[in-house]
C-alpha cells in the first residue's frame, strides 16, 4: 500500500479474513478521493467487511452499502475462496481491478466484472460470478492507483508479496492512494 504524497491516511484498505467454513474473503476497498474522509470510509467498510467475513459477497456489499451512508462511499471487490469446492466467488461494485491468473500458463486469466456505482451511495444490480481454482492460482486485487497497463506485467509464478511489491514500484500513480493484493491459492487442505 502507498499513500498518496502529502496525505496522513491512505483511502485504500485491504481485507483477507478466514471465515468459520474455511472460506477466505479477499477484499480491497477505496475510498471515494482522498484525504480523513476518503480513508474514514475505507476503513469503515474494512471493519465491516472483517465482522462479517462469513457473508456471501453479495450480502457483504450491501451490508457495507447501508453501513457507509452519509459517507464519502467506496469501490470495492470482493472476492471469497472456497477450498471446499474450489471456487472463487467475486464482484466489484467500481473500478478497484480484480484478476484470477492460472498457474498454468495454458489456462486463460479472468476478470471480474466491475459494476458501475459506489457503495454507500448509488449501489448497481449485484451479480456475482464463479471460477473454479486450482492449486497455483493467483488472485490480484488492484485500486485505481495503479496505470492499467499493469495487468500486462503479470505472471503467476512470481511469489505473492514480491509481484506486489514490484507492481506498485513499477506502475504508481504518484497523484493517488495505491494498494494491491496478491493471493496464490495452495489447494484445500488435506489435498
Amino acid at each position: 500500500m502507498a499513500t498518496r504524497p502529502g496525505q496522513r491516511r491512505s483511502g485504500d484498505q485491504h481485507v483477507v479474513a478466514e471465515a468459520p467454513d474455511g472460506s477466505v474473503l479477499l477484499a480491497v476497498v477505496d475510498g471515494l478521493g482522498h484525504g480523513d474522509e476518503a480513508a474514514d470510509a475505507a476503513e469503515r467498510a474494512a471493519a465491516l467487511l472483517r465482522r462479517h467475513a462469513e457473508e456471501s459477497v453479495i450480502a457483504l456489499a450491501r451490508r457495507c452499502h447501508h453501513g457507509l451512508q452519509g459517507t464519502r462511499g467506496v469501490v470495492m471487490t470482493l472476492a471469497r475462496i472456497s477450498p471446499h469446492d474450489e471456487t472463487l466467488t467475486w464482484l466489484g461494485v467500481g473500478n478497484v481491478e480484480g484478476l484470477l491468473l492460472r498457474g498454468r500458463t495454458e489456462a486463460p486469466r479472468e476478470s471480474v466484472l466491475m459494476r458501475g456505482g459506489v457503495v454507500g451511495y448509488q449501489l448497481p444490480p449485484l451479480s456475482a460470478s464463479v471460477h473454479a481454482v486450482l492449486h497455483g492460482d493467483c488472485v490480484i486485487l488492484a485500486t485505481d492507483g495503479l496505470r492499467p497497463e499493469f495487468t500486462d506485467a503479470l505472471s503467476a509464478d512470481d511469489v505473492p508479496q514480491r509481484l506486489a511489491e514490484r507492481l506498485l514500484t513499477q506502475f504508481r500513480r504518484e497523484a493517488d492512494d495505491a494498494l494491491v493484493l496478491v493471493a496464490r491459492y495452495q489447494g484445500a487442505r488435506g489435498a
